[in-house]
Protein backbone atom coordinates (compact mmCIF):
# COMPACT_ATOMS: atom_id res chain seq x y z
CA UNK A 1 0.00 0.00 0.00
CA UNK A 2 2.44 2.39 0.73
CA UNK A 3 4.42 1.82 -2.29
CA UNK A 4 1.13 2.42 -4.58
CA UNK A 5 0.85 5.71 -2.88
CA UNK A 6 3.88 7.03 -2.88
CA UNK A 7 3.89 5.96 -6.79
CA UNK A 8 0.40 8.07 -6.89
CA UNK A 9 2.01 10.88 -5.05
CA UNK A 10 5.09 11.17 -7.39
CA UNK A 11 2.61 11.23 -10.83
CA UNK A 12 0.59 13.80 -8.97
CA UNK A 13 3.55 15.95 -7.70
CA UNK A 14 4.86 15.66 -11.12
CA UNK A 15 1.50 16.16 -13.12
CA UNK A 16 0.26 19.15 -10.85
CA UNK A 17 3.82 21.06 -11.12
CA UNK A 18 3.08 20.77 -15.40
CA UNK A 19 -0.46 21.96 -14.87
CA UNK A 20 0.01 24.56 -12.73
CA UNK A 21 2.69 25.98 -15.25
CA UNK A 22 0.29 25.30 -18.14
CA UNK A 23 -2.49 27.26 -16.51
CA UNK A 24 -0.39 30.27 -15.19
CA UNK A 25 3.02 29.94 -16.23
CA UNK A 26 5.65 31.20 -14.07
CA UNK A 27 3.59 32.30 -11.62
CA UNK A 28 1.44 28.89 -11.21
CA UNK A 29 5.07 27.57 -10.99
CA UNK A 30 6.12 30.14 -8.29
CA UNK A 31 2.29 28.59 -6.28
CA UNK A 32 3.58 24.92 -6.90
CA UNK A 33 6.66 25.57 -5.42
CA UNK A 34 4.87 27.01 -2.12
CA UNK A 35 2.32 25.03 -1.94
CA UNK A 36 4.71 21.47 -2.03
CA UNK A 37 6.87 23.84 0.74
CA UNK A 38 4.22 23.22 2.78
CA UNK A 39 2.42 19.96 2.41
CA UNK A 40 6.35 18.34 2.22
CA UNK A 41 7.13 20.35 5.83
CA UNK A 42 4.02 18.58 7.22
CA UNK A 43 4.88 15.09 5.48
CA UNK A 44 8.49 15.12 6.47
CA UNK A 45 7.60 14.50 9.99
CA UNK A 46 6.56 10.86 9.25
CA UNK A 47 8.68 7.72 8.51
CA UNK A 48 7.30 5.10 6.66
CA UNK A 49 8.97 1.66 4.97
CA UNK A 50 8.13 1.09 1.57
CA UNK A 51 10.46 -0.73 -0.92
CA UNK A 52 12.27 -2.49 1.35
CA UNK A 53 13.30 0.76 3.01
CA UNK A 54 12.81 3.17 5.67
CA UNK A 55 11.96 6.66 4.70
CA UNK A 56 10.50 9.95 5.57
CA UNK A 57 7.74 10.96 3.73
CA UNK A 58 8.05 13.99 1.96
CA UNK A 59 10.27 12.93 -1.06
CA UNK A 60 8.45 13.38 -3.97
CA UNK A 61 7.06 17.24 -3.00
CA UNK A 62 10.66 18.07 -2.37
CA UNK A 63 10.93 16.45 -5.65
CA UNK A 64 8.59 18.76 -7.48
CA UNK A 65 9.83 21.78 -5.88
CA UNK A 66 13.35 21.17 -7.82
CA UNK A 67 10.96 19.91 -10.90
CA UNK A 68 9.67 23.12 -10.59
CA UNK A 69 12.72 25.36 -10.48
CA UNK A 70 14.07 23.32 -13.26
CA UNK A 71 11.45 24.52 -15.25
CA UNK A 72 11.63 27.98 -14.19
CA UNK A 73 15.38 27.55 -15.56
CA UNK A 74 14.72 26.18 -18.78
CA UNK A 75 11.91 28.36 -19.52
CA UNK A 76 12.23 31.98 -17.82
CA UNK A 77 15.99 31.97 -16.77
CA UNK A 78 18.10 31.83 -13.91
CA UNK A 79 16.51 34.88 -12.09
CA UNK A 80 12.78 33.80 -11.83
CA UNK A 81 14.32 30.46 -11.07
CA UNK A 82 16.03 32.33 -8.37
CA UNK A 83 12.82 33.85 -7.35
CA UNK A 84 11.32 30.61 -6.73
CA UNK A 85 13.56 29.26 -4.78
CA UNK A 86 12.93 32.14 -2.27
CA UNK A 87 9.36 31.95 -2.59
CA UNK A 88 10.18 28.50 -1.58
CA UNK A 89 12.09 29.54 1.26
CA UNK A 90 9.96 32.27 2.59
CA UNK A 91 6.83 29.94 2.42
CA UNK A 92 8.98 27.57 5.01
CA UNK A 93 9.99 30.33 7.29
CA UNK A 94 6.17 31.83 7.76
CA UNK A 95 5.30 27.32 8.36
CA UNK A 96 7.77 27.22 10.94
CA UNK A 97 6.71 30.45 12.75
CA UNK A 98 3.17 29.57 12.39
CA UNK A 99 3.46 26.02 13.25
CA UNK A 100 5.21 27.25 16.41
CA UNK A 101 2.52 29.93 17.04
CA UNK A 102 -0.67 27.36 16.61
CA UNK A 103 1.30 25.47 19.55
CA UNK A 104 1.00 28.16 22.27
CA UNK A 105 -1.99 29.05 21.74
CA UNK A 106 -4.53 27.98 25.22
CA UNK A 107 -7.05 26.35 23.69
CA UNK A 108 -10.69 26.73 25.08
CA UNK A 109 -12.74 23.48 26.71
CA UNK A 110 -13.95 22.54 23.57
CA UNK A 111 -11.54 22.26 21.57
CA UNK A 112 -10.77 19.03 20.48
CA UNK A 113 -8.10 19.68 17.56
CA UNK A 114 -5.31 21.45 19.88
CA UNK A 115 -3.66 17.94 21.33
CA UNK A 116 -3.04 16.92 17.71
CA UNK A 117 -1.72 19.76 16.79
CA UNK A 118 0.94 20.13 19.59
CA UNK A 119 1.64 16.08 19.03
CA UNK A 120 2.73 16.79 15.80
CA UNK A 121 4.33 20.48 15.63
CA UNK A 122 5.43 21.32 19.26
CA UNK A 123 8.19 18.58 18.79
CA UNK A 124 9.66 19.68 15.60
CA UNK A 125 11.24 22.73 15.27
CA UNK A 126 14.86 21.10 14.70
CA UNK A 127 12.99 19.10 12.07
CA UNK A 128 11.54 22.24 10.46
CA UNK A 129 14.74 23.79 10.55
CA UNK A 130 16.52 21.29 8.99
CA UNK A 131 14.37 21.22 6.67
CA UNK A 132 14.77 24.68 5.95
CA UNK A 133 18.79 24.70 5.72
CA UNK A 134 18.39 21.73 3.47
CA UNK A 135 15.84 22.98 1.32
CA UNK A 136 17.91 26.57 0.67
CA UNK A 137 21.09 24.81 0.48
CA UNK A 138 20.45 22.72 -2.26
CA UNK A 139 17.92 24.50 -4.56
CA UNK A 140 20.06 27.53 -4.83
CA UNK A 141 23.03 25.07 -5.67
CA UNK A 142 20.73 23.46 -8.00
CA UNK A 143 19.35 26.57 -9.88
CA UNK A 144 23.69 27.47 -9.81
CA UNK A 145 24.56 23.78 -11.32
CA UNK A 146 21.63 23.80 -13.61
CA UNK A 147 23.09 26.95 -15.42
CA UNK A 148 26.66 26.06 -14.95
CA UNK A 149 25.85 22.90 -16.90
CA UNK A 150 24.26 24.69 -19.45
CA UNK A 151 26.90 27.34 -20.06
CA UNK A 152 29.21 24.13 -20.77
CA UNK A 153 27.48 22.21 -22.99
CA UNK A 154 26.38 25.04 -25.16
CA UNK A 155 30.36 25.80 -25.21
CA UNK A 156 31.05 22.43 -26.20
CA UNK A 157 28.45 21.84 -28.75
CA UNK A 158 27.77 25.16 -30.13
CA UNK A 159 23.71 24.56 -29.50
CA UNK A 160 21.29 26.27 -26.85
CA UNK A 161 19.29 23.52 -26.38
CA UNK A 162 20.80 20.82 -26.37
CA UNK A 163 21.66 18.38 -23.33
CA UNK A 164 18.62 19.35 -21.48
CA UNK A 165 19.05 15.93 -19.87
CA UNK A 166 22.12 16.35 -18.51
CA UNK A 167 21.67 19.82 -16.94
CA UNK A 168 18.52 18.65 -15.51
CA UNK A 169 19.72 15.39 -13.53
CA UNK A 170 23.16 16.47 -13.02
CA UNK A 171 21.99 19.71 -11.02
CA UNK A 172 19.18 17.59 -9.15
CA UNK A 173 20.92 14.51 -8.22
CA UNK A 174 24.43 16.72 -6.88
CA UNK A 175 21.72 19.25 -4.52
CA UNK A 176 19.33 16.18 -3.27
CA UNK A 177 22.36 14.40 -2.06
CA UNK A 178 23.34 17.90 -0.44
CA UNK A 179 19.43 18.45 1.03
CA UNK A 180 19.44 14.97 2.02
CA UNK A 181 21.93 14.61 3.91
CA UNK A 182 21.88 18.02 5.53
CA UNK A 183 18.46 17.27 6.66
CA UNK A 184 18.50 13.94 7.58
CA UNK A 185 21.65 14.59 9.96
CA UNK A 186 20.18 18.21 10.80
CA UNK A 187 16.88 16.89 12.37
CA UNK A 188 17.69 13.27 13.60
CA UNK A 189 21.20 12.93 14.48
CA UNK A 190 21.45 12.09 18.22
CA UNK A 191 17.57 11.00 17.99
CA UNK A 192 18.11 8.08 16.19
CA UNK A 193 21.22 5.22 15.78
CA UNK A 194 23.64 6.31 13.80
CA UNK A 195 23.66 2.90 11.43
CA UNK A 196 19.53 3.81 11.07
CA UNK A 197 20.06 7.19 10.20
CA UNK A 198 22.81 6.58 7.57
CA UNK A 199 20.28 4.28 6.23
CA UNK A 200 17.08 6.28 6.17
CA UNK A 201 19.16 8.83 4.41
CA UNK A 202 20.19 6.06 1.60
CA UNK A 203 16.83 5.00 1.11
CA UNK A 204 16.06 8.78 0.50
CA UNK A 205 18.90 9.00 -1.77
CA UNK A 206 17.65 6.09 -3.53
CA UNK A 207 14.11 8.07 -4.28
CA UNK A 208 15.60 10.83 -4.92
CA UNK A 209 17.98 9.53 -8.08
CA UNK A 210 14.71 7.34 -9.12
CA UNK A 211 12.69 11.13 -8.37
CA UNK A 212 15.42 12.81 -10.60
CA UNK A 213 15.29 10.58 -13.39
CA UNK A 214 11.72 10.44 -14.12
CA UNK A 215 11.33 14.17 -13.94
CA UNK A 216 13.37 14.85 -16.83
CA UNK A 217 10.55 14.08 -19.30
CA UNK A 218 8.30 16.83 -17.67
CA UNK A 219 10.67 19.22 -17.89
CA UNK A 220 10.75 18.56 -21.84
CA UNK A 221 7.33 18.58 -22.06
CA UNK A 222 6.72 22.06 -20.08
CA UNK A 223 9.63 23.42 -22.67
CA UNK A 224 7.77 22.08 -26.07
CA UNK A 225 4.15 23.25 -24.62
CA UNK A 226 6.17 26.67 -23.78
CA UNK A 227 7.39 27.45 -26.96
CA UNK A 228 3.71 27.28 -27.61
CA UNK A 229 2.66 30.25 -25.67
Amino acid sequence: MNELLLIISLLVSFGATFVFMRLFGKAGLYAWIAISAILANIEVTVLVNAFGMEQTLGNTLFAASFLATDILSEIYGKKDADRGVYIGIITTVMFIVFSLLWTNYIPSENDWAMPSIKSLFSSTPRILIASLAGYAISEKLDVWLYHKWWNLTEKMTGDHNKFLWFRNNFSTLISQFINIVVFNFGAFYGTIPFATLVEITGACYVIYIVTSLLDTPFVYLARKFAKKD
